[in-house]
């Protein structure tokens, strides 16, 4: 199993897909294809993909949501967090935005409820610098 971070619709057979895939044996221009083709409609985000390599040298691959630094960077309207967390806020989310991340974030996070995703967006934002109002 190999986990990838790669941008939406925009992944080429060059590092880092290459030199991840390559050694294994598989297509790497039918991922990539496959790859480009499943989240076109996310492009401009970065898609984490979970890739099952088999013995026969086929693969199978499932797409996970976006991480939720990407998706709350994208909120906040800001280019990267604070390089100082706890001291330096970049930025600004409403708790409603908070809230929509913490539901596209659910399926992948270990959370049994909104609330508890929330928290862990919270956490997120906290870390990198951007301060949650409302």
């Amino acid at each position: 199993m190999i986990k990838l971070a790669l941008n939406a619709g925009q992944a080429t057979p060059a590092p880092p897909v290459g030199t991840a895939l390559g050694p294994h044996g598989i297509n790497i221009g039918m991922f990539v294809k496959q790859y480009n083709d499943a989240t076109r409609a996310q492009q401009g985000t970065v898609v984490p993909v979970e890739l099952t390599i088999f013995k026969d040298k086929s693969f199978s691959f499932v797409l996970k949501t976006p991480p939720a630094s990407v998706l709350l960077k994208k909120a906040a309207n800001i280019a990267k967090g604070s390089g100082i967390s706890g001291k330096e806020t970049v930025g600004t989310v409403t708790r409603k935005q908070v809230e929509e991340i913490a539901k596209i974030k659910l399926p992948d996070l270990r959370a049994n409820s909104i609330g508890a995703a929330m928290r862990v967006v919270e956490g997120t934002a906290r870390s990198m610098g951007v301060k949650v109002e409302g």
